[in-house]
């Protein structure tokens, strides 16, 4: 009698502890499809043509991407700005560490202090590139005046010079990152089992003991999450290289985001097919770094099982 009341249930009523769950990811699914995966592939094809936007298509194979490679200087400097980028965003990590746990503390005050600290991470990136542009400006920024009045004078000025420009954006680019980080991480803290850190005083750990051995390891999720949003962040610095030099002077802060931007839809380019190929090149770069992290985290997870 059991068996032929199951049978005579809807194929959904049988199934409906697998399948809800489904039915739930399925809008967000279809437009991750639709916004994210359906364009990648749309990029890739189109690289391998030469294209103006608008009429139709030619095949050039392989061309764009020897193009790239073969001693496009433009490229080059893009592609080595990019790990200068990498290199350096990093930075906001530790920083956001550090600042998230002198807020973790109960003083006098830090409502104040995590407000400030936290201001950057709300304020749009291009107001952070125009408030730094200001701070840049030669004889009349507060960096000027500061650097005068120890006897650095850096001629044209933070941004003006080809050597000090592509650093000057990496910092203001770290004011909010590193805001980002601080808020993964003071929200990790949260989680931090106390029973654990009892234990460790216990054990006689304090300092720089307790945080390598027992705070850290607890906040390896956030972590995790920091590296991928501020790798992925520094591949695609766009707003403040075109805020502050629009990729100058002498293009020396272009990055591969900016000039994909500059060879596919400036008034210079309209080579659709060419700037593909650069995004191409971005989209691998990053995927190479985010599937690094994924496996470490597997292998993490595997090892506690």
């Amino acid at each position: 009698m059991a068996t032929a009341t199951t049978q005579n249930r809807s194929w959904y009523r049988r199934n409906e502890i697998a399948v809800t769950p489904w039915l739930f990811l399925l809008p967000g699914i279809l437009f991750f499809a639709f916004y994210v995966i359906i364009p990648i592939f749309q990029s890739v094809w189109i690289s391998f043509h030469e294209w103006d936007g608008l009429g139709e298509k030619t095949w050039v194979g392989t061309a764009n991407y020897e193009r790239l490679l073969g001693g496009d200087r433009k490229f080059e400097t893009s592609f080595w700005n990019n790990l200068k980028w990498l290199v350096l965003y990093l930075l906001a990590i530790p920083m956001g560490l550090s600042i998230s746990l002198f807020l973790n503390q109960t003083v006098r005050g830090i409502r104040l202090y995590k407000s400030l600290f936290f201001f950057p991470f709300v304020i749009s990136q291009v107001v952070v590139g125009l408030v730094f542009s200001w701070f840049y400006l030669p004889n009349d920024g507060l960096f000027d005046v500061i650097t005068g009045l120890v006897g650095i004078d850096i001629k044209g000025g933070v941004l003006g010079n080809p050597n000090t420009a592509t650093y000057g954006i990496i910092a203001a680019g770290l004011w909010p990152q590193t805001a980002y980080c601080m808020i993964l991480y003071l929200t990790g803290l949260n989680a931090v089992d106390p029973e654990q850190v009892e234990a460790a005083r216990l054990d006689g750990a304090k300092g720089h003991k307790m945080l390598w051995y027992v705070i850290i390891p607890q906040l390896k999720p956030a972590t995790f999450i920091a590296f991928v949003v501020t790798i992925i962040g520094a591949l695609r610095s766009f707003d403040f290289i075109a805020v502050m030099t629009n990729g100058g002077p002498f293009g020396s802060t272009r990055v591969l985001s900016f000039y994909m931007f500059e060879e596919s839809l400036s008034e210079f380019g309209f080579r659709m097919g060419y700037g593909a190929a650069i995004a191409v090149v971005l989209f691998f770069i990053m995927l190479i770094f985010i599937a690094y992290f994924l496996w470490s985290m597997y292998q993490d997870e595997k090892g506690v099982r």
